[in-house]
Parts: C-alpha cells; sequence; structure tokens
C-alpha cells in the first residue's frame, strides 16, 4: 500500500460528457474509515511557452465561462485520446497563434487541480518562431487575440492579476529562472 492511499469501494459514473467525465467514489482511508471523492477525469492537456526571436512570450487573451472573465494565458489545448503532446502543442501553437516552431522544447508535465481532477498538463518551449503561411483554422466555440510581452511585462501581469491561471505565472517563473 502506497502512504495514505485510498482504495476505492465502489465507483459510481454521473456525467460523461465531451472532454470530461465525473464520477464518485466511496474510498476506504488509511485509518479504516469511509469517505467519498468527486473525481472529474480529463484527457491531459499540453501547454506551451512561445517565445519569439525578440525574446517575447507570445500570449493569448480569451474567455473562460468557468471563470466569468477574458484572462491571458499560454497557449493550450486538449490532448485527442492516444495523440502524442508535442504533436499537440505544435497544433495548438499554430491554431492559437500562427505561428509554428523549429524548436520544442519538453519541459515538464504536472498535475492542474490534483484534489479533485486527473487532467495533467504537459509544458513546452517554443522557440525559433516563424509565421505560419496558411494558418489553422481555432475550433469553432474558440476565441482569442494575441498578445507579445516581455518577460518584465508578464510579471506585471501576473502581480495584478491579468495573468491569473497557475499554467501560464508557472510559465513566467520558467522563463525568469531559464533566463530566455
Amino acid at each position: 500500500m502506497k502512504k495514505f492511499e485510498e482504495k476505492t469501494i465502489h465507483s459510481t459514473e454521473i456525467f460523461k460528457g465531451k472532454v470530461v467525465s465525473l464520477k464518485v467514489d466511496d474510498v476506504l482511508l488509511p485509518n479504516g474509515k469511509q469517505s467519498k471523492r468527486e473525481i472529474i477525469h480529463h484527457p491531459g492537456a499540453v501547454a506551451i511557452i512561445p517565445i519569439t526571436n525578440e525574446g517575447k512570450i507570445v500570449l493569448v487573451e480569451q474567455y473562460r465561462k468557468a471563470l466569468e472573465r477574458s484572462i491571458i494565458e499560454i497557449p493550450a489545448g486538449k490532448l485527442e485520446r492516444g495523440e502524442d503532446p508535442a504533436v499537440c502543442a505544435r497544433r495548438e501553437l499554430e491554431e492559437e497563434t500562427g505561428y509554428g516552431a523549429r524548436q520544442l522544447t519538453y519541459i515538464q508535465s504536472f498535475a492542474t487541480s490534483p484534489g479533485f481532477a486527473n487532467e495533467i498538463i504537459h509544458l513546452y518551449a517554443a522557440k525559433d518562431l516563424y509565421k505560419i503561411e496558411e494558418k489553422r483554422e481555432l475550433d469553432e466555440d474558440e476565441f482569442v487575440s494575441i498578445i507579445e510581452v516581455t518577460l518584465e511585462e508578464a510579471e506585471e501581469m501576473v502581480k495584478n492579476q491579468q495573468i491569473y491561471d497557475a499554467k501560464t505565472a508557472f510559465s513566467v517563473l520558467w522563463v525568469k529562472l531559464n533566463e530566455m
């Protein structure tokens, strides 16, 4: 048994959507008591830190219904079933920014909300960018605008909560620590 492992006694699927599903698990706790866990299953995602040849970070602004506001973030997108994260990263970069990358470097993967969801984001840095001649189309329900900022501007955006999501705040810190 793993330290503090919770054994699933019973699992009930509550909802199955196009992107996520929700289940409720009855679990046996390490102390022998039982509890319930509501868990969202997500197929995983990628996020990309695009850095221009001038050293600017390419961000996108889009409305996020769950937050009821627009936020500025790095390009990101959901993995398709069985899709290689690097392939997804290139697709999302092209769709959302109109840029391709000659250099795509894997940084790391991390859990976004481990208290209730199993989503893992695979983070990449994209450098040696070039404009795509025929930009890929955004998803039909996706509307974004592009913003290119310096590292200092991005840090200020984190401070004033224009950059409000964890993957983008983490990415700004990563760029700063790696002197991109």
